[in-house]
């Protein structure tokens, strides 16, 4: 199943999620991204909500986009902010302070050198720290998108796709365990 054939499985009371992942994936959509941009965005995204419907699907559609190398990359930049979204979360919530100079002592070399362009990995970076929670990471892949020139209007593209995503996943899972 593609996302266009997804979005028909969505219920009635998903509609506006229906209608938002009919234009956030689009160029139109989505401003301020390549049609690449989206579909590894979006890709990520789903990756980060864990839904295997919403992953095989997303996979399915961006398939001729991207290839098994941008595939490969989406994957570890999702894999990777998983682990630092917890753990900069942590040294960001928690109330004694001391933690935020203590070194991470976590291996994070993908991120110096991620297999794809800096500013792709960060976007993907940028929607799973939205999708987890972590401000600390959002705050940090937000400078560094800005720095290599992407325009406000692309982060929120950004971060359009990551909450639709989270969005649609949210309502397939109600579907699976709410009847």
């Amino acid at each position: 199943m593609t996302i266009k054939e997804l979005k028909s499985t969505l219920p009635e009371y998903a509609k506006d999620i229906k209608l938002n992942i009919g234009s956030v994936l689009s160029e139109e959509g989505a401003p301020g991204l390549t049609e690449k941009q989206i579909a590894m965005i979006a890709l990520g995204s789903a990756y980060a909500t864990k839904d295997r419907t919403l992953i095989n699907s997303t996979s399915r559609t961006v398939a001729e986009l991207l290839s098994a190398e941008d595939v490969s990359a989406v994957k570890g930049a999702t894999t990777i902010m998983a682990m630092n979204n917890v753990y900069y979360r942590f040294t960001h919530l928690v109330s004694d302070k001391s933690y935020d100079t203590m070194p991470a002592k976590l291996r994070m070399n993908l991120m110096a050198n991620p297999g794809i362009e800096k500013i792709d990995f960060e976007l993907i970076s940028l929607a799973v720290s939205a999708i987890e929670g972590c401000g600390l990471c959002i705050d940090s892949h937000v400078s560094v998108i800005v720095k290599h020139g992407l325009s406000k209007e692309g982060v929120q593209s950004t971060i359009r796709i990551a909450a639709t995503f989270n969005a649609a996943a949210q309502a397939l899972e109600i579907e699976r365990v709410g009847k």
